[in-house]
């Protein structure tokens, strides 16, 4: 295969596809001046930062590679396994950029103004760029730059999440669903003509963790979505093992005999809470009380979560529920995972 990047068969721009305004921004103010504040906190909650830490280890399967982070922070999430021989970190905070230990050398360089990277032709093995794609105002350059740089088989790995600076993601990708977003990235890759076809890689539906700021608002973890591939023109066949993620199947709702003397949720073994149906003139419930598994670790709500988000319904489960009054299992739609628990009688 050739190293050369492949070259699209028309002139006009990637950017006509799209509206004049499509890449602009509500803040465009200079980056520079927007992220001169240290924000030293991390942006994901912790399961999801963990996901990020495990796709990037394996992926990166170099022995002492030589990584770019680009739109980089104070943490660049490698794990302890990997070891690159030269870590740049190239952002728009030097104290962020100081505080982050994996680096072995920092630059200061805004993408937004200048999307040239400032390093020579094939430098580096891998190139990542996590939770920051949203802010690429000139997105088909600099992705066009990664590949420059990039050794021919070298990887650019992409992840980012649902999180952003409203005031700097450019409008496109607000206005995009999350579906949406990874088929924008995709055509970054593509349009660049450096890369082999991408990949993707999502991770969602997972339970948020019990200490996370925002646990009370009965959301999920963080999604993570990862879009890599390869520069074209290896000499060898690529190492990297393609991520693959288990099918996200709607699990089945249980026959409710078992349920019935225990009250126990079939599945996940928690003890069912009673709940009083709503009383108001225009309700549609005709018994008083039924019984709702309420635990945010059931593999019920977070599978039916999970498989909702891969059809395009993200924020939407079911809880578990048991009917006495007909001996019966049904399922009760939820948008949060603080829903319902007002209608709770018994603990």
């Amino acid at each position: 295969m050739n190293a050369e990047p492949q070259q699209n068969c028309t002139s006009i721009s990637p950017y006509e596809s799209f509206q004049p305004d499509s890449f602009t921004r509500p803040d465009e103010s200079y980056d520079k001046e927007f992220y001169k504040r240290d924000r030293l906190v991390s942006h994901l909650d912790s399961l999801a930062l963990a996901t990020v830490e495990e796709i990037i280890g394996r992926l990166i399967v170099e022995e002492n590679p030589v990584i770019l982070d680009l739109m980089a922070s104070w943490d660049s999430h490698l794990p302890a396994k990997i070891r690159p021989s030269m870590a740049t970190g190239l952002g728009l905070n030097m104290n962020e950029l100081s505080r982050n230990e994996a680096l072995s050398k920092r630059v200061i360089h805004d993408l937004n103004a200048d999307p040239r990277l400032p390093f020579e032709d094939a430098a580096f093995d891998v190139v990542l760029n996590t939770v920051s794609v949203d802010y690429m105002a000139k997105p088909f350059e600099i992705f066009r730059e990664v590949g420059r740089v990039l050794k021919p088989g070298g990887l650019f790995l992409v992840i980012f999440s649902n999180r952003m600076f409203p005031e700097k993601a450019v409008k496109v990708w607000v206005e995009s669903s999350e579906a949406e977003r990874v088929e924008l990235v995709r055509l970054f890759f593509r349009e660049s003509g450096f890369f082999e076809e991408p990949e993707v890689f999502t991770s969602t539906g997972k339970p948020r963790p019990k200490d996370d700021k925002y646990a009370h608002l009965g959301i999920p973890s963080d999604p993570i979505y990862a879009v890599y591939a390869e520069r074209i023109g290896a000499a060898e066949p690529s190492k990297r093992t393609k991520l693959v993620e288990r099918p996200v199947e709607a699990p089945e709702r249980k026959d409710a005999r078992p349920v019935r003397e225990s009250l126990k949720c079939p599945h996940c073994g928690e003890r069912m809470k009673k709940w009083a149906t709503p009383n108001h003139p225009f309700s549609t419930w005709d018994t008083d009380f039924l019984y709702i598994c309420f635990n945010d670790a059931c593999p019920y709500v977070v599978g039916t979560w999970r498989a909702m988000s891969r059809q395009g319904n993200p924020g939407i489960s079911c809880r578990f529920v048991y009917d006495p009054a007909r001996d019966s299992a049904i399922a009760i739609p939820i948008v949060s995972l603080n829903a319902l628990r007002e209608g709770i009688v018994e603990e």
